[in-house]
C-alpha cells in the first residue's frame, strides 16, 4: 500500500469516528460526567404512582367553572 492510501484510510476512519461519536458517547456510561451517571441511576429507580383520587377532577371542574364565558347575547352583537 502506498502512503497516500494509508493516509486516506486513516482519514476515512477518523471521519467515521467523528460523525458517530455523539451516538457512541450516549451509550457509554463511562464517558458521562458523574452527575449524569448518578441521575441515570436515580431515574431508573423511579416509578409512576397512579392514584384514583378525585382531587384532580374536582380541581379541573373548579378551574373550568371559573373561566370567563361568552354570553350568547354578546356573541350576537359581534
Amino acid at each position: 500500500m502506498s502512503v497516500v492510501a494509508v493516509v486516506l484510510l486513516v482519514a476515512a476512519v477518523a471521519l467515521l469516528v467523528a460523525t458517530e461519536w455523539p451516538r457512541l458517547a450516549r451509550r457509554s456510561p463511562i464517558s458521562l460526567p458523574a452527575g449524569q451517571r448518578n441521575r441515570r441511576r436515580r431515574r431508573a429507580q423511579l416509578r409512576v404512582v397512579r392514584s384514583e383520587s378525585d382531587d384532580f377532577a374536582r380541581s379541573v371542574e373548579r378551574d373550568l367553572a371559573s373561566l370567563p364565558t361568552i354570553d350568547e347575547r354578546d356573541a350576537k352583537k359581534r
